[in-house]
């Protein structure tokens, strides 16, 4: 993607590549199905995500100052400051992802991302799928585990938190309340 502006008017060109292969989830993020998907899958999303980290940019896919203004109004806790950033997809969820093979779709909002966001991400979508949210948890725990991939994973509720409380993704809301409240102590209301 390049952005650019001339003679007052602003200029976005992205190259796109037509993928032969079909999402894994269909009809939204939020995982209606578990997958079996093989070690080399994930281990292969795990190199993907460390591959994308090493991009050095400006642009960001979640702002501290959304961070600094939404944690408390939607976790109930004082809001902190991410510590640790890194270079992610922003929207990782099932259906930008194919498999097997891997292939990450839809990177039009890569950027900043605090670490553990993407994954956080990733494990929210799927907590309607306790086998699937555990395998997520299991392969990524070198990362959530983490004081920083927490604090990541935490921004990424407080955002499925706020989606939800607009009517987005109503099965998933209860799902997302419970674990902020696993992560936090602190009871989150529903939206």
């Amino acid at each position: 993607m390049l952005d650019w502006s001339a003679h007052g008017h602003a200029f976005r060109a992205e190259l796109s590549e037509y993928v032969p292969l079909p999402a894994l989830q269909t009809g939204g993020p939020v995982l209606t199905a578990d997958f079996d998907l093989p070690s080399v899958w994930w281990a292969d999303l795990r190199l993907a995500l460390e591959a994308t980290s090493t991009v050095v940019t400006d642009r960001q896919a979640v702002r501290r100052r959304w961070v600094d203004n939404n944690l408390t109004r939607f976790l109930g806790i004082p809001a902190f400051q991410v510590g640790a950033w890194t270079t992610g997809h922003g929207d990782l969820h099932w259906a930008n992802l194919t498999g097997p093979p891997l292939v990450m779709l839809d990177w039009e909002g890569w950027g900043l991302v605090p670490v553990g966001f993407d994954i956080g991400l990733l494990h929210a979508y799927s907590l309607t799928r306790p086998a699937t949210a555990a395998r997520v948890r299991h392969e990524f725990a070198h990362v959530l585990d983490t004081p920083a991939g927490r604090a990541g994973e935490l921004v990424a509720l407080a955002q499925l938190l706020q989606v939800a409380g607009r009517g987005g993704h109503p099965e998933l809301a209860s799902h997302l309340a419970r674990r902020a409240e696993h992560l936090t102590g602190t009871p989150v209301p529903v939206p």
